[in-house]
């Protein structure tokens, strides 16, 4: 299956339906398996001590998830996060970007699934790992149909 948007449109989507967080976020690389995305460190992502905070390393994955998922079907706002998994491995650095690394696993009818990997920018030390899976709502559906 091939891609329904570039990574231009894709930013564009993002930043039209999630206006509150267009700031945060940008895609660094899209192919048909999957995506780059940098979480650009401000202090409001950061937890005491000067770390990203895991809410923050989180919105990465699911963000990172939801825009491959928009890529290879195209205008899709309602599909949702039903299942995430999450592994925090190093102490990610405040100082820098956070880079993620998505791997689209699976685009069923009704599912996809995906595997991200968190890297602080300029390490090849992964931070955290996540699999995170969304269900993709049937073609017709509205607001309302999705609870």
């Amino acid at each position: 299956m091939s891609l329904k948007m570039n990574r231009e449109e894709l930013a564009d989507y993002l930043a039209e339906i999630f206006p509150q967080v267009r700031e945060d976020f940008v895609i660094d690389a899209l192919s048909e398996d999957g995506v780059t995305m940098r979480l650009l460190t401000a202090e409001r992502h950061l937890r005491p001590g000067g770390t990203v905070s895991g809410p923050s390393m989180f919105a990465l994955a699911d963000v990172s998830v939801y825009a491959i998922v928009l890529a290879r079907l195209g205008r899709q706002a309602l599909a949702v996060t039903t299942n995430c998994s999450m592994d925090f491995m190093r102490k990610p650095r405040g100082d820098v970007a956070m880079i993620a690394q998505c791997r689209l696993l699976k685009l069923g009818r009704s599912l996809a699934v995906g595997d991200v990997l968190i890297l602080s920018e300029g390490s090849d030390a992964p931070v955290a790992r996540a699999t995170m899976t969304y269900s993709i709502p049937p073609v017709g559906s509205t607001a309302a149909d999705s609870g």
